[in-house]
């Protein structure tokens, strides 16, 4: 997630580039939490279970990217660039089909990698993404490791589950989030009216497995915010509106252009209050994520539980909102 206030002159120039792959496997799904009826849909009987095992061996290997390239994974490093090709290579096997579009910000370049999975009807599009790119002080594993992480696995889920879904899904991990959105909003702005007009939703996952945990769902969309919460219930968690992040992610070039958004979060650099520590547990008084754009944001700065349910919740709402 992007600092509240950002001095920093941004431009952006593109290229972009596809490529084309096959792969990918079958696997069965489990039934996802009840919605708060008690009464779980069909769209959320299909939803997997996606293991947190997955999900935190991503974790494991960006750690390493960034500590074998100075110890982060910034725009224009070679650590951000080994981030994208690890992703690339994960969807590229499962059988997406995947692009990287070029950009430049800051003086360097910098790359958005979408990924396509085949089918669905191309005029309503369901989107799930995360900022792939950390800050230059630390190997950025809560932001944004975590929201890559999960939105990877889940992408991973729809191959080995071979989902067909009515609308078309894609995801998305962006570059230089941390300079100020440039990527993301580089990527709405190329797609013109008519290619935006056909993306239903699109869901940002930014920060998801923070320490000391809050649950938090973007109150934009109303249909997409209560299909979150309405996981949330199935779970007996009580949820809070975010506002900690409001336009400080990459939601903010799609809903500026009126495409419905929504998310999660589990907090940053804001204090937990007495009366969210006694709903949630943690500690009061306490930053969610005291690692926030630091150096100690590592492997050990996630909270698996959190990691885990929100993870799930990706999975959920991409099978629900897709029918």
């Amino acid at each position: 997630m992007k600092l509240l206030l950002s001095g920093r002159a941004l431009t952006a120039g593109a290229v972009a580039v596809a490529t084309l792959v096959t792969g990918g496997s079958a696997a069965g799904a489990a039934t996802a939490p009840a919605h708060a009826t008690g009464t779980p849909t069909a769209a959320a009987a299909a939803a997997p279970d996606i293991p947190i095992a997955n999900v935190k061996a991503h974790l494991s290997q960006l750690q390493s990217i960034a500590t074998a390239n100075g110890g982060n994974r910034a725009h224009g490093r070679a650590g951000y660039q080994a981030s994208v090709n690890y992703v690339k290579a994960k969807l590229d096997a499962a059988g997406f089909t995947t692009r990287v579009q070029q950009f430049t910000a800051s003086g360097r370049t910098g790359y958005n990698l979408i990924a396509d999975w085949p089918g669905g009807d191309p005029n309503q599009v369901v989107m799930a993404g995360s900022h792939l790119d950390s800050v230059t002080s630390g190997p950025g594993i809560n932001d944004n490791g975590s929201g890559s992480s999960a939105v990877l696995e889940t992408a991973l889920a729809v191959a080995r589950s071979g989902y067909q879904p009515t609308k078309h899904l894609r995801f998305a991990w962006w570059g230089a989030e941390e300079l100020g959105l440039v990527g993301s909003r580089y990527y709405v702005n190329s797609l013109g009216s008519t290619e935006r007009a056909k993306v239903s939703g699109y869901l940002n996952f930014d920060m998801i497995g923070s320490p000391n945990p809050g649950y938090f769902v973007y109150d934009d969309d109303p249909t997409i915010e209560k299909t979150f919460k309405d996981y949330y219930a199935g779970l007996g968690i009580s949820t809070e509106i975010e506002t900690e992040g409001d336009g400080r992610s990459d939601h903010a070039p799609f809903k500026n252009a009126g495409v419905p958004v929504g998310g999660l979060f589990s907090g940053a650099d804001y204090r937990k209050t007495s009366a969210q520590a006694a709903k949630w547990g943690g500690t009061a008084g306490q930053p969610f994520d005291r690692c926030y754009h630091s150096s100690c944001d590592t492997t050990a700065n996630i909270n698996d539980t959190a990691l885990n349910r929100n993870t799930d919740a990706i999975a959920y709402a991409v099978w629900e909102l897709s029918q």
